[in-house]
């Protein structure tokens, strides 16, 4: 839970979640909405992909990222239970 923690403390990481919400895109797509340098958003890139909120696929020279909705759920959802928090809209808060 930690790297998924360190993951969704970047704004520009949890950006790039919220761009992979809508569609998978391909690296080059994902950085024509940044004005960060290819590095840099290569760095973003493998942070997502250690903590497994974000796929991979290449295919040629193109690498498209797809977002994985289930790890950032299943993170949510534990962190919760920490806190007792209620797991559904709608369900009472336990204890």
């Amino acid at each position: 839970m930690d790297k998924i923690f360190k993951a969704l403390s970047d704004p520009t990481r949890r950006r790039i979640l919220q761009l992979l919400r809508e569609r998978d895109m391909t690296a080059g797509e994902l950085a024509d909405r940044f004005t960060l340098g290819k590095s840099t958003l290569s760095a973003h890139f493998q942070v997502l992909r250690d903590a497994e909120l974000v796929t991979s696929t290449k295919s040629g020279t193109s690498i498209t990222y797809r977002l994985n909705l289930s790890v950032l759920e299943e993170a949510l959802l534990s962190f919760g239970d920490l806190f007792g928090l209620a797991h559904r809209r709608g369900e009472a808060p336990h204890g």
